[in-house]
């Protein structure tokens, strides 16, 4: 699945609080390009996708990182902790763990 490019864009538009106008303006492009990137009728080439980052203040890194829930302290730690452990050593956990919970 790829990126929706318009609904990143709308939302960090309006987070800017910018209508279509303002962006095409900042941006230096049309604002029915604007207009259909984010209704999904275009896709944006990567010198729009720049230029509008631009725009919005958002590095092409930070657009493009995917978005991780995040885990809660209890799971956190024990992924932590199982980071440190060896092949052999996960193995086992992962053993227990299925064990635990079949209940």
């Amino acid at each position: 699945m790829g990126i929706d490019y318009g609904t990143k864009f709308l939302e960090l538009r309006k987070k800017n609080k910018l209508s279509q106008k303002d962006l095409a303006n900042i941006a230096e492009i049309g604002q029915t390009t604007i207009s259909d990137i984010e209704a999904g009728k275009k896709s944006p080439n990567a010198i729009t996708i720049e230029k509008i980052c631009s725009a919005l203040n958002v590095t092409l890194t930070e657009f493009f990182a995917e978005e991780r829930p995040q885990l809660e302290p209890e799971l956190r730690r024990l992924v932590d902790t199982a980071r440190k452990l060896s092949p052999e050593q996960i193995e086992y956990l992962q053993k227990l763990l299925e064990s635990i919970s079949k209940d």
